[in-house]
Order: C-alpha cells, then sequence, then structure tokens
C-alpha cells in the first residue's frame, strides 16, 4: 500500500501512527449546533479517546472543544473583577484543580508562572 501523493493540507512526509483522533469545522466558521453534534458522535465512535483511556475510572480528559462564548464571559467577568479585551483576544483554560487549598495554591502558581514566562498576562480565576 502507498501513500497519496501531496495535496490539499495533506502531506504524506507527515504521516505517522496515531491514536484516534476526531476533528470537525465549519470551513467557514459558522456556529452550529450541528457542529457540536457531529463532534460528540466523534467521541462516542472513537470510545478509547471518549473519556475512557488506560484508566476507566478516571479517564483522560477528551472532550470537544468550543469557540468561547464571549457573551456569557463578558457578563460574568466584571463581578470578578476581570477586565475582559475583545471577543478573539483572549484565551480561556479550564483546568481541575485539587481541593486542598495548599496543593491547589501550589498548582495556580505554576499556572501562573507558566502564563508569564509565554509572555501572556493571566487576567484572572474563576470558580465554577
Amino acid at each position: 500500500m502507498s501513500l497519496p501523493h501531496k495535496q490539499g493540507l495533506y502531506n504524506p512526509q507527515q504521516e505517522h501512527d496515531a491514536c484516534g483522533v476526531g476533528f470537525i469545522a465549519h470551513i467557514k466558521n459558522q456556529k452550529s449546533h450541528d457542529i457540536v453534534e457531529k463532534g460528540l458522535e466523534i467521541l462516542l465512535r472513537l470510545t478509547h479517546r471518549g473519556a475512557a483511556g488506560a484508566d476507566p475510572r478516571e479517564g483522560d480528559g477528551a472532550g470537544i472543544l468550543l469557540q468561547i462564548p464571549d457573551a456569557f464571559f463578558q457578563a460574568v467577568t466584571p463581578g470578578l473583577d476581570i477586565q475582559l479585551p475583545a471577543d478573539g483576544e483572549y484565551g480561556v483554560g479550564m483546568v481541575f484543580l485539587p481541593q486542598d487549598q495548599a496543593h491547589r495554591a501550589t498548582c495556580e502558581n505554576i499556572i501562573d508562572e507558566t502564563i508569564a514566562a509565554e509572555g501572556l498576562k493571566l487576567l484572572g480565576w474563576r470558580d465554577v
């Protein structure tokens, strides 16, 4: 069996074995519930990536990545003293932190230092 020729976004030099991954997007960046439904379908079909990793009790954190809901964050951050830039000018990190306050503080410090080392600015923390 031979690999296809280089075409579009495909380059046979980048070919390698990998764990399953699914990707779906609207080529014109249009948001839709259909995209979400198809993303969830991918998770169902790639069961070993659908949060059922090597340790079935813990999962592997697989999920779907959506656009940042800017209107939501603009609504909830003023009460947290967080000033958000314009839509598309910031990112959101979602992390699961330890409940123990000392361990949590250690993790938050590591995240803060890493963000600064990358030349970025931490805008704030929001507990969910």
